[in-house]
């Protein structure tokens, strides 16, 4: 199974808890496999798909994975999921899904897409103000341009857009569900992963977040408006409301 959405939704802790349950193994992001998304966007799908189910069974050969069902929970494979799940036709995606400015709030602390951050990470993908390959072709000088907060919110818009590409292989999971209600935010996820939803309550309820709203004590009203600029409709398309200094009149 393929856990994606937005860097800083809780994917980790979400694919961590999947793991640790019986019968499954947490692949954790698999280098290789993130370092070579980049090159496989746009490429038809079903040579994709053959290239990551390489790439994919030779870590699970080497880390004696097999017989388990993998949890691998890499989020830029939100951008080749179709390939993904073709690779695996029996594998099911869980979406976390979390408020934008939130993760936002997340990205700039981290500094990932803030100007001046310039480098590389462990699977030698950029990080810093330049375009990634996920930006629209001919936005890229755009991209380099604008605030960090809207960059910020430019990469939780792609990604949840991503993410949501296949949805009949796809179950959602809320963020904040999960963090205020485990057992709830559980139920759905175990039915489609054919689990005990009993048990990965029990892991989902490890969760000691209570970060859900930081984003109204941290950002200023120039970063919130400069996000919902930016992915207001689909903060609101997805049921989060937009703040009063944005929302449209009426």
């Amino acid at each position: 199974m393929f856990v994606v959405g937005s860097p800083r939704s809780g994917t980790t802790f979400t694919g961590n808890a999947i793991g640790s349950l019986p019968g499954f193994v947490d692949l954790d992001e698999v280098l290789p496999w993130k370092a070579a998304i980049p090159g496989l966007v746009g490429m038809p799908e079903d040579e994709a798909a053959g290239r990551l189910r390489t790439l994919l069974e030779r870590v699970r050969l080497l880390g004696l994975a097999r017989g388990l069902r993998g949890v691998e929970q890499t989020p830029e494979t939100s951008f080749v999921l179709g390939a993904a799940l073709r690779a695996y036709p029996d594998a099911v995606a869980v979406h976390v899904l979390r408020d934008g400015r939130d993760v936002v709030t997340s990205l700039l602390e981290r500094a990932w897409l803030n100007l001046g951050r310039e480098g590389i990470d462990d699977a030698r993908l950029a990080f810093g103000s330049q375009a990634r390959f996920w930006v629209e072709q001919g936005r890229e000088d755009e991209f380099a341009s604008v605030g960090d907060a809207t960059r910020c919110a430019w990469a939780w818009r792609r990604y949840v857009a991503a993410a949501r590409s296949e949805p009949s292989r796809t179950v959602e999971l809320r963020y904040e569900q999960l963090v205020a209600d485990p057992a709830a935010a559980a139920a759905p996820v175990a039915e489609r992963l054919g689990v005990d939803a009993e048990s990965l309550a029990e892991t989902f309820a490890r969760v000691h977040d209570r970060s859900a709203g930081r984003w109204r004590r941290e950002l200023t009203p120039q970063q919130v408006e400069e996000v919902e600029t930016e992915a207001g409709w689909l903060l609101e398309e997805l049921g989060y409301p937009l703040s009063r200094a944005t929302a449209p009149p009426g």
